[in-house]
């Protein structure tokens, strides 16, 4: 992928809000979006897609990523979510660090293709692969710090499959991620440009 425009930072971008929007879904327990939920798990083993599109499938998917995009950046709107805010910045300072890490990214694409090995036995929400890509996300991401810290009901995230659900997000979080800094993402970006971003993410709401 050497061009990268508006539109494809605005699809990395809302992919990682939607992980997250997910993480939260899964923790405290509402029904999630299961076509985003197939999108971001999906997402995390297109790691040669040709185009940031195709990292995601069809964009019917990402929908929910990029209304909250939007949701979250229009400063006209309601408030933003802080617990998503925290996460994401959480999630970004994490990636910097995850980039410098040759081992850890060796580490991560071995688990992916582990995971793309299972996918031809099993459905991408199949209890088996999502606990494989747990268990990617605990032996890489995790071991940086900060953590992510992620709240919600004690019980659920006390169950191992719930647990495993929320850390596979997490690392289709973590790929959006790469994905966005790929694309020419930046932090500083995301303060200036936002306006760029919510225009992108509505043309392609409209668009779908």
């Amino acid at each position: 992928m050497t061009e990268h425009t508006d539109t494809d930072r605005a699809l990395a971008f809302a992919g990682i809000l939607q992980a997250l929007r997910l993480v939260q879904d899964s923790a405290h327990g509402r029904s999630g979006d299961t076509a985003a939920l197939h999108a971001s798990l999906n997402s995390i083993l297109a790691i040669d897609a040709p185009s940031v599109r195709e990292v995601f499938g069809e964009l019917e998917g990402l929908r929910p990523g990029l209304q909250l995009l939007v949701s979250q950046l229009t400063k006209k709107r309601q408030n933003p979510d802080i617990e998503l805010s925290r996460y994401l910045i959480t999630l970004l300072h994490l990636e910097r660090k995850l980039s410098k890490r040759s081992d850890l990214l060796d580490r991560i694409r071995a688990g992916v293709e582990r995971a793309q090995q299972q996918l031809e036995h099993f459905d991408i929400d199949h209890p088996n692969i999502v606990a494989s890509l747990a268990e990617t996300y605990s032996q890489t991401v995790s071991t940086l710090r900060p953590r992510i810290m992620v709240n919600g009901n004690p019980q659920r995230l006390a169950d191992a499959v719930v647990a495993n659900r929320v850390r596979a997000l997490l690392l289709a979080a973590m790929r959006a991620a790469v994905l966005w800094r790929q694309c020419g993402g930046t932090r500083i970006g995301l303060l200036f440009g936002r306006g760029k971003l919510v225009r992108a993410a509505s043309n392609a709401l409209a668009a779908n």
